[in-house]
């Protein structure tokens, strides 16, 4: 089963623009199922063949993606059916039980979902939605799993299912489907970073430490929320992410929240928050070579992070810190 990303317009932008799926196929360099499934909103897409498909089509990346308010009605009915039916499917085929069980595990074995990514050689978004009960696992990443955490196939299928009986995992599988619906829904899906706060007065803080400096940015795990500032007021694409970490050397302490703007330019000497994948964020000072061209720095250690001009809008300018 594919995993779902986003509710798209790609399929009517490509038609409005007389381009055909295999043209985008061979633009992205991807098969042509790949293109039917990226369209139909259920096969994983990474944010630079976002940036790559918007370009193709001559629109601005956030029309990609369904909006309540602005979308074709059939086109989010569509999505809304999508939903329902794979969410029914995976239910049937125990995905949730399966999720909410390994959570549980890792939980109790005091396991990060980094630890158990790397461990079972997966990406920390694969893992996730495995977790979250929206992915099924072959017979191999399950025994890679399993040794992961530290526990023989046979041995974790029986756990699970003792759990399950037991009502241990009634709760996590409801959480998990009250973030899943809070994602999956076009008005939430206009963009990855929309704010999930309702209270316009407090803004959302995400992001754990991750690996080499790294923060990991899950969307669906908000950590604490605070005080909006007034530059922020109104701007729903907004976020706060946690500085849990020490590649800005000493700057700033790694207790402090960063806010940032998606939407605002980012320039030559400001913070800024660079997103290489689409859960794992950097945070750097923006420089410039002799060229003119914009690059990141980091301390300890040093490092020169490139950042291409198609890479601008990878960049989230942070525009206030609480320390």
């Amino acid at each position: 089963m594919e995993e779902i990303i986003f509710p798209n317009q790609i399929r009517m932008y490509r038609r409005l623009r007389g381009r055909s799926m295999q043209e985008l196929a061979d633009h992205l360099g991807v098969s042509l199922s790949a293109i039917s499934k990226i369209e139909k909103g259920y096969r994983r897409v990474d944010q630079e063949q976002l940036v790559r498909v918007a370009e193709f089509l001559d629109c601005p990346l956030q029309d990609l993606f369904v909006n309540e308010q602005n979308s074709q009605q059939e086109v989010v009915q569509s999505w809304r059916r999508e939903q329902e039916r794979r969410n029914k499917i995976n239910e049937k085929s125990g995905l949730k039980t399966l999720g909410a069980g390994l959570r549980q595990i890792r939980n109790e074995k005091n396991l990060t979902l980094i630890e158990v990514a790397e461990s079972a050689d997966m990406t920390l978004s694969v893992y996730h939605r495995i977790e979250m009960g929206q992915r099924e696992v072959s017979d191999k990443e399950f025994k890679n799993i399993s040794k992961a955490i530290g526990m023989a196939p046979d041995e974790l299928k029986e756990t699970i299912k003792k759990l399950e009986e037991k009502g241990m995992l009634e709760e996590i599988i409801q959480r998990n489907d009250a973030k899943y619906k809070l994602l999956s829904t076009p008005r939430g899906a206009i963009s990855a970073f929309t704010s999930n706060s309702q209270d316009t007065m407090k803004i959302s803080v995400y992001g754990v430490a991750g690996k080499d400096g790294d923060i990991y940015v899950d969307f669906t795990q908000e950590t604490k929320k605070v005080q909006r500032p007034s530059q922020l007021y109104n701007k729903k694409e907004a976020y706060a992410l946690n500085l849990c970490t020490r590649r800005l050397g000493s700057l700033l302490p790694t207790r402090s929240v960063l806010l940032v703007d998606p939407k605002d330019v980012v320039s030559v000497g400001d913070i800024a928050i660079y997103y290489p994948t689409e859960e794992t964020a950097q945070v750097l000072s923006i420089r410039e070579d002799e060229t003119g061209a914009l690059y990141g720095m980091r301390w300890n250690p040093d490092e020169k992070i490139k950042i291409g001009n198609n890479e601008l809008n990878h960049l989230h300018k942070v525009v206030a810190i609480y320390l």
